[in-house]
């Protein structure tokens, strides 16, 4: 028996399910134009189309395919939620650096392999990141530390 690709099956059709929203969506909420006079439905519904033919380019040979069966890591996956959370409520009172470094650590709790200088290390860098991208390259309106305004 052919145990089938089950991770190329649902990134496939989770792709196209989300280009067929994306079509749905644009066609239903927004004018779509034409070539020549293009309305704001074009984009969305052409990248769509897109989307969902490159989702089924990725899950019809998957169906053909064998594959690993899926494991799930629940103790990874609770922290990543568990993180994405604590950022959202995080944010408005810590400010953006806080709240990207506590998410980031309680993200990399589950990983074993690295040390937590390490992990220190990542979530230092990636809080630099998010503050040269989105305070100071995009100058977006938003606490960047507890004790701003």
């Amino acid at each position: 028996m052919l145990r089938r690709d089950i991770k190329g099956i649902i990134g496939g059709v989770g792709l196209a399910a989300v280009g067929l929203f994306a079509v749905w969506y644009g066609q239903t909420h927004y004018q779509f134009g034409g070539v020549h006079n293009m309305g704001p439905g074009f984009l969305p519904v052409s990248l769509g189309v897109v989307l969902a033919l490159l989702g089924m380019c990725i899950a019809i040979p998957a169906w053909f395919r064998s594959g690993e069966p899926i494991s799930t890591e629940w103790g990874s996956a609770f922290f990543v939620i568990v993180s994405i959370a604590v950022f959202g409520g995080l944010l408005a009172s810590g400010g953006l650096v806080v709240a990207t470094l506590v998410t980031v650590l309680l993200a990399l709790v589950p990983e074993r392999k690295l040390t937590w200088g390490t992990k220190c290390k990542v979530a230092l860098g990636i809080a630099l990141i998010a503050y040269l991208i989105f305070s100071l390259g995009l100058g977006m309106a938003i606490k960047t530390w507890p004790w701003s305004g």
